[in-house]
């Protein structure tokens, strides 16, 4: 039975103890730390939500599974579903093997220990088998480092493409002809690149998370494999009854000029072509939602939002249901992943396509991190905008793309790919 204590900082205190337990957990083996940087939100639960080492990480054949351990056992569960666990829920589906070890395609854990500060409070509450206020003091001795080495060689990162602009172009080229052939409507393009280098995953998460803080940000380990992730979008969330998911289409950049900033603001607002990839995925969404909620329940609660991160804005769309009776978070796992946002449509049909035209499988990279609380309450981010290290290959990585329709210019899907990737090659590079 875990000990629960709840202990009072204060206010300008809250972002010196997310420091302090970022770093007391990067010291386990297994850990998944979820930030929310301090953004507002309705739908917010936790500023911050931490979870250390697997005391039982026995395999979960299936996402069925979870909720039956966090519920029957009061228990919470942290961990991942990657993007290729498609291919469990859609058996006729498949994947190219991955290039390195990597994480597997489901994977959660009960941890000894959770931390948490709920959103807009400056108290932490410790739930744990060992005695919280040891662990409060052992987190609060910590004096956060600064500016941490990333890096022990002074020769940087040497980074190895999977594209170049022609081959990207022709790609985009060769999607448009199957949307114009009536294939599919949208797809979501990704590609990526890699190093081997030796870096402390704990400095890039926190140079990322500086660069980019992002409300669904995580930083998650297991074992040899750290994911760095600096993601902006919610994938589903379950309160009670009710599903949440804010899918994310619809991005242009950022302007130092904040006259400049608000045109750019308003030119994505308006942008047909922008709208119309936000409104496909809302579509497919609330599709997904359907099969598994009450008839007539699910809501567009916002469309078209304008939301402002560091280096882009976004357009961002609410889609809200009520779970119909006898079903629950299988069900709403099973009908709506892999996330519309990073497939396209019809879904089936483009991560057939996605499968024909990435050079890689995907893994963790556009799946989802998160957590199943003891109620059987939920929250899993997208993870895009991420970093993937494995410690003991050395192996770094990462993946980035868009949306793609009959609407896109070639080259301005290149420049939103290279944005996006410069974001992430930032933290790393000088």
């Amino acid at each position: 039975m875990r000990h629960r204590a709840t202990f009072a900082l204060q206010p300008q205190a809250v972002g010196l103890f997310k420091q302090q337990l970022l770093e007391w957990c990067a010291k386990h083996a297994t850990f998944s730390y979820l930030d929310s940087n301090f953004y507002t939100g309705s739908h917010k639960t936790y500023e911050c939500l931490a979870a250390v080492v697997a005391i039982d990480n026995s395999p979960k054949q299936e996402y069925r599974e979870l909720k039956h351990v966090a519920v029957t056992k009061n228990e919470w569960l942290f961990g991942h579903i990657g993007y290729d666990y498609k291919n469990t829920i859609e058996p006729k589906l498949i994947s190219k093997p991955p290039i390195t070890p990597s994480f597997e395609d489901l994977y959660f854990f009960v941890p000894d220990t959770v931390v948490y500060i709920l959103d807009n409070s400056a108290e932490v509450t410790i739930e744990s088998f060992s005695l919280p206020t040891g662990i409060f003091q052992e987190i609060t001795a910590i004096v956060p480092a600064t500016n941490p080495t990333l890096l022990n060689t002074q020769d940087g990162i040497s980074l190895e493409y999977l594209y170049d602009k022609d081959g990207y172009i022709s790609t985009l080229n060769a999607i448009r002809n199957d949307i114009k052939k009536g294939t599919c409507y949208e797809l979501n393009y990704c590609t990526g690149a890699s190093a081997n280098a030796v870096v402390n995953p704990l400095a890039l998460f926190i140079r990322l998370n500086r660069l980019s803080p992002s409300p669904f940000a995580a930083f998650y380990r297991n074992v040899d494999n750290y994911l760095i992730c600096a993601s902006p979008e919610r994938y589903l969330k379950k309160v009670g009854n009710t599903l949440f998911s804010q899918p994310i289409k619809g991005t242009i950049r950022r302007s130092p000029v904040p006259k400049e900033d608000e045109e750019l603001k308003q030119n994505l607002y308006n942008s047909i072509k922008n709208r119309a990839e936000n409104v496909m995925i809302v579509d497919l969404v609330r599709n997904d939602l359907a099969r598994s909620c009450r008839a007539g329940s699910v809501q567009v609660e916002e469309l078209f939002g304008i939301y402002t991160f560091p280096q882009v804005h976004h357009l961002i769309s609410t889609v809200t249901g009520e779970l119909e009776g006898g079903k629950g978070m299988a069900e709403a796992i099973e009908y709506s992943f892999p996330m519309g946002s990073m497939t396209g449509a019809p879904k089936y049909k483009v991560m057939q396509l996605i499968h024909e035209y990435e050079a890689q499988c995907r893994g963790l990279f556009s799946g989802s991190v998160g957590y199943i609380s003891p109620k059987g309450d939920f929250d899993f981010n997208v993870v895009i905008r991420s970093l993937f290290y494995n410690t003991n290959t050395c192996h770094l990585h990462y993946k980035t793309g868009g949306a793609i329709t009959w609407d896109s210019n070639p080259e301005e899907e290149w420049d939103e790919m290279k944005l996006k990737a410069w974001a992430l090659e930032r933290a790393f590079m000088g």
